[in-house]
């Protein structure tokens, strides 16, 4: 077995690597906690080893033992939990000041790509081991997961929607507010506008490799002209999504403000509402009766409110007046659905507005919401984990789930800021992350 450098202990939570003689098979691990909150929503536990063998957790057990010959990783002075989970990101979307519109004719899907290898790389060191991409070319998209999945770069797990669905002149229309004599060969590949044209997009996203479907049912607030509060695509529209979808074994994410939107969303069986600003109580009977989850993104909405009183240069004037117009309803929006019993995922809605790598200031803003730190951080494992349809594999600290595990100084239950500064970072048995600082694979 290669030695691998001893681990220098982090000032908040120490993660040295010490090497037994005997027997271990290979890549045995034994993880000391010192404190365990498992994603699961049970209270935590204190003092208990998990043993990984190769990508996956073999056991969780009390007390701090290690097989003959393991390898021990001492994490007994930190907060232990799963990898977290961003059930709304786009890694290919980065912010560039300047003219928004000049950006967007300027900038190609290889630029894009290029700064995704970095937002992956970001992601995961912040302790995101999974994420749902819900927007981007899809082919750079899909190539990027697969980069991930072979090694070639490092980065969480991904879920991919690929290029978003929505209406003409809705949010996702990339021509909005430019001259309608421009053009572009990929434009429209997004557009639907009858149930036929929904069928034969999701079906060739499918083709490409999209692990979801994204729909564009009401306006948003970065797009230009378009009305947030307004549903902009047809009902049939909407069902020929789901339907298609389902039947492919792919889940709906419904981006919408409106309350109609994200009401007839819900009523025709997206799984979930992304953003959701204008819901009320009716709209919370809605999720729970259909079990649809709501991810409130309210990090992206502090950052853009702060920018746009600041810099609304770099937005243009349609998302500023939108911005002041949608963001004070975020708060009590969320607020309300989680007292009203609704499911909720965490997700961000990182696209360089907040830089990836700072998902975790979502929790803050989620608990500032009213959320209770423990419902926020599972928010962020089982629910975004349920939510991608995979909890037998990721979302907690469980036998048989992949070995993604970070640590953290303090006790998030009690500041949830602490899951700000991650110092460890494994994902599926290779740590990425130790004692605060980036290892170099291979050594």
């Amino acid at each position: 077995m290669d030695f691998r450098r001893t681990m220098a202990a982090g000032a908040a939570a120490a993660a040295i690597l010490a090497f037994g003689a005997g027997q271990a098979a290979a890549k045995d691990l034994a993880i000391h906690a010192g404190r365990l909150i498992d994603g699961t929503g049970k209270p935590a536990q204190s003092q208990v080893t998990i043993l990984v063998h190769d990508d996956r957790i073999a056991s969780v057990t009390p007390g701090f033992t290690a097989p003959k010959g393991a390898e021990v990783i001492d994490l007994s002075k930190a907060t232990v939990l799963p990898g977290l989970i961003d059930d709304h990101v786009h890694l290919m979307m980065s912010f560039h000041p300047g003219d928004p519109v000049k950006t967007a004719v300027t900038r190609t899907d290889f630029d894009d790509e290029i700064d995704a290898v970095n937002n992956a790389k970001a992601t995961l060191m912040a302790g995101f081991t999974s994420v749902r991409d819900v927007g981007a070319s899809t082919e750079a998209i899909v190539a990027l997961k697969h980069a991930v999945q072979t090694g070639v770069i490092p980065g969480p797990r991904m879920w991919v929607a690929g290029t978003p669905l929505g209406p003409t002149g809705g949010h996702g229309d990339a021509a909005n507010g430019l001259d309608p004599e421009l053009s572009h060969p990929h434009w429209t590949d997004n557009l639907i506008d009858s149930p036929e044209a929904a069928r034969k997009a999701v079906r060739k996203l499918r083709a490409e490799g999209a692990d979801l479907i994204k729909i564009m049912p009401s306006g948003g607030v970065m797009s230009i002209g378009d009305n947030q509060k307004l549903q902009l695509m047809e009902d049939d529209e909407i069902k020929a999504v789901v339907e298609t979808a389902h039947a492919l074994g792919l889940k709906v994410a419904a981006h919408a403000h409106g309350k109609q939107a994200i009401d007839h969303a819900i009523a025709l069986g997206v799984d979930s509402i992304e953003h959701g600003t204008y819901a009320d109580a009716e709209s919370y009977k809605l999720f729970k009766e259909h079990g649809a989850y709501f991810v409130p993104t309210m990090l992206v909405g502090a950052k853009v409110y702060q920018h746009a009183k600041i810099h609304p240069e770099d937005l243009g004037p349609s998302t500023v007046a939108k911005t002041f117009e949608v963001v004070p309803y975020m708060e009590k929006n969320l607020h309300d659905a989680y007292a009203a019993g609704v499911k909720i995922a965490f997700g961000t809605d990182t696209f360089g507005m907040s830089a990836h790598g700072e998902n975790a200031q979502e929790f803050a803003i989620m608990v500032k919401s009213g959320m209770s730190p423990a419902d926020a951080i599972k928010a962020a494992t089982w629910n975004a984990a349920d939510l991608i349809g995979d909890t037998k594999d990721i979302g907690s600290v469980q036998p048989g789930r992949y070995a993604d595990i970070i640590a953290v100084a303090g006790d998030p239950l009690a500041d949830v800021k602490a899951l700000e500064h991650v110092d460890f970072v494994m994902k599926g048995g290779v740590v990425y992350k130790a004692g605060g600082q980036a290892v170099q694979l291979g050594k």
